[in-house]
């Protein structure tokens, strides 16, 4: 018995020095929350720099720090966002396949009549309300909107925004109309191939998301004007909105995770779970800070109320200016 308990104190020991020994980041690392697949597969309509493209990337990386499994992100183009909406919608309901949700794939569904729309999804969790600009590039002579919309007036103007069934061309249309100008808005299929209109002067101006254009804003090679939020962006507090510059424009985008109908409730409260985790995370916090994104969690249960109604209040401004019927 002795020996027996020699032998115990000693094994005692040496785990714990070998628990001192670890290093602070494995000793503090938070235990992974099980899920039923080994890998998840997180796809968007968005090219590669775009922004739900940028989203589900950087989300990536934390995804694998509190969940066990592992998450990869699969641009899937074409249609606005149809084709890649009609995939998570025809894939197995068990959290394998999950789709980046924002308004996007509500206005190509109502736009258009694709295979499979909004309805065909089950709002997850969202992790983000992000912000809409007007963006030139540093050598333009456009310091304003009041400048913007008298080139508009001047010589009709060309604007870019992103794929038709996008809220960057919703906004863009938005102001044409505040603005009483007849400006041509010039789709995209992702915001790189717009960032390189504006910066070659093809195009006036383009309206992006503060996360899709942060690298060419910090390298000083475009120009933000105006931010269509509500109230100006704290870290950006000398930029004006819309709104203010006179033209009653407000528009937000909403940036989520959304997957096939009947996903388990197991699998629904995972998301709920994680996404609380990720976003209390201090160095997630630091890196979409200064992506200018504003947290802004909505759990399953209130998620889809909250998309029916984005989606019945879009409708509602689409019908109301005659673009749809």
């Amino acid at each position: 018995m002795r020996l027996f308990r020699k032998q115990f104190s000693a094994l005692c020991a040496v785990a714990a020095i070998a628990v001192l020994a670890m290093p602070a980041s494995a000793q503090n690392a938070p235990q992974k929350i099980p899920y039923p697949v080994k890998v998840v597969t997180l796809v968007t309509h968005s090219s590669p720099g775009a922004g739900s493209d940028v989203f589900l990337r950087e989300l990536v990386r934390y995804l694998q720090k509190y969940v066990n499994a592992t998450f990869i992100v699969e641009n899937d183009e074409g249609g606005s966002g149809a084709k890649a909406v009609s995939r998570v919608a025809s894939a197995r309901p068990d959290g394998s396949m999950l789709y980046a949700s924002s308004p996007t794939y509500i206005l190509t569904s109502l736009l258009s009549k694709p295979a499979n729309t909004y309805r065909d999804l089950e709002p997850m969790a969202n992790f983000f309300t992000d912000s809409e600009v007007i963006y030139v590039r540093a050598e333009s002579s456009i310091k304003t909107v009041k400048d913007l919309i008298d080139r508009a007036k001047t010589t009709r103007g060309r604007w870019g925004a992103a794929n038709p069934g996008s809220l960057e061309r919703q906004a863009a249309e938005q102001l044409k109309i505040a603005a009483k100008v007849n400006a041509a808005v010039v789709s995209h299929e992702g915001g790189g191939d717009m960032m390189i209109n504006v910066l070659n002067g093809t195009l006036d101006m383009g309206v992006g998301e503060m996360e899709e254009i942060r690298a060419q804003y910090e390298a000083k090679k475009i120009r933000v004007i105006a931010t269509f939020n509500g109230e100006r962006i704290p870290a950006l507090s000398d930029m004006p909105t819309v709104k203010e510059s006179g033209y009653n424009v407000v528009l937000v985008k909403f940036r989520g995770i959304a997957g096939p109908k009947n996903l388990p409730p197991a699998i629904t409260k995972i998301w709920d779970d994680v996404a609380q985790k990720i976003l209390a995370d201090p160095d997630y916090q630091k890196v979409y800070n200064a992506e200018h994104l504003s947290p802004h969690f909505i759990g399953h249960e209130q998620y889809g109320p909250f998309i029916a109604k984005f989606a019945a209040d879009t409708g509602a401004y689409l019908k109301s200016t005659g673009v749809i019927r």
